[in-house]
């Protein structure tokens, strides 16, 4: 059973292949879980699917997907025997961003129809029950797994039955932390920024120039340059800037936006086309020029901000919270997050952070040190070292709390064998002959005898 709870902790996460808008004609019924059947070509269907995303298929791949299915339909059952509910809408966010990515594959939603041969809200109510389906069966799993905590004596006994000869060797790993501000231009550059894009969207509506060969001349955003400053955006994304939705929305197609801040700089947006909440859309991003005296600013700021924690005068998170303008750090208290945990291998920093760390001991805080982000915008930070770990096999004292992960991994894994074991009996299952040789199917095969 134990290859059984691997299998349903991923829940067909690769089995919903874009050939499934493309049904095949030849269909039957291979396996029923209560009321819930599976289809010959959800199987085919699954099997495409990983070969097109280039997956490693395991020997006899049928009878892989087929336990995963028998599996997943097991779950969904509950789930609706426990009243569990998956919303519309969050279902509905879920083919959005499916069909975004059919979008990005394709390169626009006219290709993605006529590939498929189906418009796009076909392919969304061919997906949609799919959808349901595998959220509920998360959900259920969700359910079995939520109240399993794992005590110390528990991540002691797994760590004792582990072979000294298979535990894993680490490489030094690091523990830093750090709090960043982000210098702000002058008024000046700012309005040298407001005036270049004002005249673009004056060139680009007079019809002298081409919104996206501005863009790929002048745009200071690396990740559109190459594409005209084209990017597919659905408003219902967190991770998009809410200024450039809110004025990327405003428009109609082919509308140019006024010039407008978000927090990377200031932009001006083309409407391309627009189908509800999905939009492709062109825009041109100006940063206004950052100069070594809005830089030096920041770096005194800093340097205040370090003393004070010197001092003990105030918590690195708490200076964190209150200072550092990177938000995702705030809920870290500054601390990098490497994986499941903070401890992070030398090559997973960028460059400037490796260099800062070079010159400062664990417990050490560098001082301000300028550089650029991914997006080449200029920051100035604090790097706090917080601790190193030497070279070393996994044990207790080093790895307390990747041990207990994979403690509480193998607890839930128990967890959801104990539970089909005890659910599987009490449903109605059919399964094809043709699975008879499937040796992961016994406990399913064993209960068909059962029933009949």
């Amino acid at each position: 059973m134990k290859k059984l709870s691997v299998l349903i902790l991923t829940l067909l996460g690769t089995g919903l292949a874009f050939a499934q808008t493309k049904k095949v004609v030849a269909d039957k019924i291979i396996g029923v879980v209560g009321d819930k059947i599976i289809l010959q070509s959800d199987i085919n269907n699954a099997i495409l699917d990983a070969q097109r995303q280039g997956g490693a298929l395991p020997p006899n791949p049928e009878c892989f997907i087929m336990e995963q299915a028998l599996a997943q339909k097991a779950l969904v059952l509950q789930a609706e025997k426990d009243s569990l509910v998956v919303s519309e809408d969050e279902i509905e966010a879920l083919l959005e961003n499916q069909i975004r990515g059919f979008v990005n594959m394709y390169g626009s939603k006219d290709a993605l129809e006529q590939i498929a041969g189906r418009t796009v809200y076909q392919i969304k109510e061919d997906f949609r029950q799919s959808f349901k389906e595998r959220k509920l069966a998360e959900m259920m799993r969700n359910k079995i797994v939520e109240n399993i905590k794992i005590t110390p004596t528990e991540v002691k006994a797994y760590y004792d039955k582990i072979p000294k000869d298979s535990l894993p060797f680490y490489e030094s790993e690091v523990e830093v932390g750090e709090i960043i501000i982000y210098p702000k231009a002058s008024r000046e550059l700012e309005l040298y920024a407001i005036e270049e894009l004002t005249d673009m969207k004056r060139q680009v509506e007079e019809g002298k120039k081409k919104f996206e060969t501005l863009a790929s001349l002048y745009t200071d955003d690396p990740g559109s340059k190459n594409s005209g400053g084209m990017y597919n955006v659905n408003r219902t994304e967190k991770q998009w800037d809410p200024a450039f939705l809110n004025n990327a929305f405003r428009l109609k197609e082919g509308q140019i936006s006024p010039v407008f801040k978000s927090r990377f700089g200031y932009h001006i947006i083309q409407m391309v086309n627009r189908a509800g909440d999905d939009a492709t859309v062109r825009h041109i991003l100006k940063i206004p020029q950052i100069t070594e005296t809005e830089i030096d600013l920041v770096k005194n700021k800093l340097d205040s901000i370090r003393n004070m924690i010197l001092e003990n005068k105030i918590g690195f998170g708490e200076a964190v919270n209150k200072f550092s303008d990177d938000e995702g750090s705030k809920f870290t208290g500054g601390i990098r997050q490497c994986g499941n945990g903070t401890f992070c291998a030398i090559d997973q920093l960028d460059k400037a952070m490796v260099v800062a760390l070079r010159d400062l001991k664990p417990g050490d805080i560098s001082k301000p040190i300028p550089y650029e982000d991914e997006r080449g915008k200029k920051g100035v930070r604090i790097v706090y070292f917080k601790n190193r770990t030497e070279p070393h096999r996994e044990n207790l004292k080093d790895d307390y709390d990747r041990l207990a992960q994979k403690a509480l991994e193998e607890k839930k894994f128990e967890a959801i064998e104990k539970w089909f074991t005890s659910k599987i009996p009490t449903y109605y299952l059919v399964i094809d002959p043709q699975f008879t040789t499937c040796d992961q199917l016994g406990i399913w095969m064993k209960n068909i005898t059962r029933n009949q």
